[in-house]
């Protein structure tokens, strides 16, 4: 009877107005985390039903490790080597020039930049997020394609390095906005102890307030990370689309996500599902590299405390 009696109080309803909000709130909050639970567990089967029949068929080595692409041949061959290697190549590229650049804006903006300096810099990144990828292309494939050739004599300056430098820019707004939210958290004691001990304003924001912020930074370059990762209208446009090894920045390649945008529209069949594949192959590959960090992350979180 006690046992029944202590049940029955933690499943009381609630009473008052606020207790019923507070229950309908906690509810809606429950269902809607669940919900995205729902539609990652039915994107990951979905994929792996579509995507592993064809890599039985191909063979996974032959799949993962072929260096030549030729899935509209007499016989067609579906060796997807060259596009992992071009958005690999592509996303630490954009990362490599991407990260240090927004990371010092975020700096700027949050810790050095005057009132108004601080508001049409932020307005113009806020702008830059706003633009559509097929912009970044085109502007890439007008203005900067050109320049590429002009500036290192190629006859094409549809390569990777010119999809490089169009990703490093549309990276730019995730990895500043979190930085500077996350800057701006620092608590002020901090960076007023580092002051008063010695510190210049420079050592202070590198050495208290940037490490204090990791985590939030980290956030951002995660988010930048997926966005380079997952773009296929802007690198279509200005990296060439030629399925080659990424031997040389200068090189026409196609990355994983164009592979499958200018394909799919004909294709059927074993090509059909070849697309399939490597759509499961990018999708482990972004879940592999979340993974990863957040495990560093947490480690790092772990050696904080």
């Amino acid at each position: 009877m006690k046992q029944n009696k202590s049940f029955l109080k933690k499943i009381e309803l609630p009473r008052t107005p606020a207790e019923w909000l507070e229950a309908v709130m906690n509810f809606l909050f429950f269902l809607c985390g669940m919900l995205a639970v729902g539609c990652v567990l039915l994107i990951s089967v979905y994929m792996i039903a579509s995507g592993v029949p064809a890599i039985r068929r191909i063979g996974l080595f032959r799949f993962l490790f072929g260096t030549e692409w030729a899935s509209t041949a007499a016989d067609p061959k579906y060796g997807i080597l060259p596009f992992i290697l071009s958005s690999v190549y592509g996303t630490l590229g954009a990362t490599l020039i991407g990260v240090p650049v927004g990371l010092l804006t975020a700096v700027f903006l949050s810790k050095a930049a005057g009132p108004r300096v601080r508001t049409v810099v932020v307005t113009a990144i806020e702008l830059l997020s706003g633009i559509p990828s097929v912009v970044f292309g085109l502007l890439g494939m007008q203005v900067l394609v050109p320049a590429v050739a002009k500036a290192f004599g190629k006859a094409s300056g549809a390569c990777l390095l010119s999809a490089i430098v169009v990703l490093a820019i549309m990276i730019l707004p995730s990895i500043v906005s979190v930085s500077v939210t996350a800057l701006n958290a620092v608590p002020p004691e901090y960076e007023q102890g580092s002051l008063a001990l010695g510190a210049t304003d420079t050592e202070t924001w590198f050495k208290i307030s940037v490490p204090a912020a990791k985590s939030g930074i980290a956030a951002g370059i995660v988010l930048g990370i997926g966005r380079a990762i997952g773009e296929a209208m802007a690198v279509m446009m200005v990296a060439g689309n030629s399925p080659n090894m990424p031997d040389s920045l200068f090189r026409s390649v196609t990355f994983l996500t164009t592979a499958i945008a200018k394909e799919m529209s004909y294709a059927s069949g074993l090509q059909k599902q070849a697309l399939f594949s490597i759509a499961l192959v990018l999708f482990v590959f972004i879940m592999g590299i979340n993974v990863v960090l957040n495990v560093i992350l947490k480690g790092g979180d772990r050696d904080a405390r």
